[in-house]
């Protein structure tokens, strides 16, 4: 992508902020009245004892914080449909002739692996970290360190989803190649370790493997995405060059 295009995109994503912004705004005063309901899901989902509050206010910001978590979460794809509005004009010049599906592409990776650290990774680590209390040691668990822990967890196996599509729009802009990834896969194997290590909630193998072993998976179908765009660039390269 030049410097000029480059400007041109944060231009447009910067008119779609204050759209963003509305959504997110409203959606927090919608969630807010059940956040309560939304605490106490959380809990039950991954915990067996109950929440405690360091701090006279900290119940209040608890509830303020799930809400805002919670309203980012649900503001993802109007996010990511503006990020795509301000960079389609790029991907439309290389030939990329449908971006819908992009968008929604992006959306659904998104909360596939949110859902997936939610229901089977969270709970799992969860555990794990309370497996360490003995008669001695009981946890007592902040309820607003609880809630960024499962939030910077949710967040960050959503993010790390979008691994494939990142990589066929980077290939798009001919950053990467096919080749080039295959060629270092011991290298992504080795930074996909890495990422799994830094995001997954408890250092045993067995949860670090939970993130790394479908991350690994989503980088070889990022590499025949890579492999799909190529051909699509060679077929409309040998158009235009004619017979």
């Amino acid at each position: 992508m030049k410097r000029e295009e480059l400007l041109q995109s944060i231009g447009r994503f910067r008119k779609g902020l204050f759209t963003i912004l509305i959504a997110f705004v409203f959606l927090g005063i919608v969630i807010f009245p059940f956040s309560k309901q939304l605490l106490r899901h959380l809990r039950d989902t991954n915990l067996a004892s109950d929440l405690v509050a360091f701090g006279i206010p900290e119940a209040l910001f608890s509830v303020v914080k799930l809400t805002l978590f919670a309203s980012l979460f649900c503001t993802m794809p109007i996010l990511f449909y503006q990020i795509w509005k301000s960079v389609t004009p790029v991907f439309r010049s290389r030939g990329m002739k449908s971006p819908a599906p992009i968008f929604l592409t992006a959306t659904f990776l998104f909360y596939l692996g949110a859902f997936f650290c939610y229901f089977v990774t969270l709970p799992f680590g969860v555990r794990f970290l309370l497996g360490y209390q003995s008669a001695h040691i009981k946890p007592m668990i902040s309820a607003g360190n609880y809630v960024s822990f499962c939030s910077f967890f949710v967040f960050g196996f959503g993010l790390t989803f979008e691994l494939p599509l990142v990589l066929a729009l980077l290939s798009y802009l001919n950053v990467v190649s096919a080749s080039s990834l295959s060629r270092n896969r011991r290298y992504a194997l080795l930074l996909i370790t890495i990422v799994a290590a830094v995001v997954t909630p408890t250092p045993d193998v067995f949860n670090l493997a939970l993130l790394g072993g479908p991350l690994y998976i989503l980088f070889e179908i990022g590499i025949l995405l890579v492999k799909a765009v190529e051909r699509k660039r060679m077929k409309m390269e040998a158009s235009f060059s004619g017979p």
